[in-house]
């Protein structure tokens, strides 16, 4: 009986690399010990103010858990799973075949945002207001035009319940602006573009599936201004504490390559 071949280890790159440690001090380490990060995907959000748009939506959670009880006769729990920010192309990426995804603008602010609910959750919408159990089906299918148009009663109070918890803001409306059956054909922001997802858990019995919304951070950015407290804003405190930084003369020979792009 032949023995089984072993997968081969991929190659490991030795290879000494200069570097800038965190003290600006120059040392050379493994190629295969850098790790490349993408900056346009960091620092959108302070902890201080990730911690409070947190603390809204689990408010917007409870009250959504109450309503869509109301409006569907039906005893189930809503919680909040997970508040990101990841990349538009990562977020379209994770929903390979297909899926429901409703397109809708938050009046008055900018971008197009996506509330993505997975086939099987939307039928079970659909079974539960046609008058059935609410019973998700074994195998996801694409829904039809009446299915659509049921499931958007759930999305509309899903976007409703959601603008209501920014009272900050007055007269955010939500519009419906279309559907897709697949993430690979949406086009509603450059790939690069920072969004801040919410992984919203639905759980009836046994079965869970899980919902999401993702808006572009220009969609956030204003709401976010409105929860910062009154007063000394939170970063404005934190510099005037900070001391004065100093150039390091280790930086001075440091090449950075830029790329600039434009329309026209």
């Amino acid at each position: 009986m032949s023995q089984p071949t072993s997968t081969p280890k991929p190659a490991v790159d030795a290879t000494p690399v200069a570097v800038l440690n965190a003290r600006g001090v120059r040392e050379e380490i493994r190629a295969d010990a850098i790790k490349s990060h993408d900056f346009r995907q960091s620092g959108f959000l302070a902890p201080s103010e990730l911690r409070r748009i947190r603390l809204r939506h689990e408010q917007f959670v409870r009250s959504l858990a109450a309503r869509l009880a109301m409006f569907l006769r039906l005893e189930f729990s809503v919680n909040l799973h997970k508040l990101q920010i990841v990349g538009y192309q990562k977020f379209t990426d994770a929903f390979p075949g297909s899926t429901h995804i409703t397109l809708f603008k938050t009046d008055p602010l900018k971008g197009v945002s996506l509330l993505v609910t997975p086939p099987r959750l939307a039928l079970l919408f659909v079974d539960r207001l046609l008058g059935g159990p609410g019973q998700m089906p074994e195998a996801a299918r694409d829904l039809n035009e009446i299915e659509v148009a049921l499931t958007d009663q759930v999305a509309t109070i899903i976007l409703s319940e959601w603008c209501s918890h920014w009272p900050e803001m007055r007269e955010v409306r939500h519009a419906v602006l279309g559907h897709e059956s697949n993430s690979k054909f949406l086009q509603t922001s450059p790939a690069d573009t920072a969004m801040l997802c919410v992984s919203l858990s639905v759980q009836l019995g046994e079965q869970a599936e899980y919902l999401y919304l993702a808006f572009p951070y220009t969609t956030v950015e204003p709401l976010m201004r409105l929860l910062c407290p009154s007063g000394v804003p939170e970063a404005d405190a934190a510099a005037a504490r900070a001391p004065k930084p100093k150039w390091n003369a280790e930086f001075d020979d440091v090449t950075v390559p830029v790329i600039a792009e434009w329309q026209g």
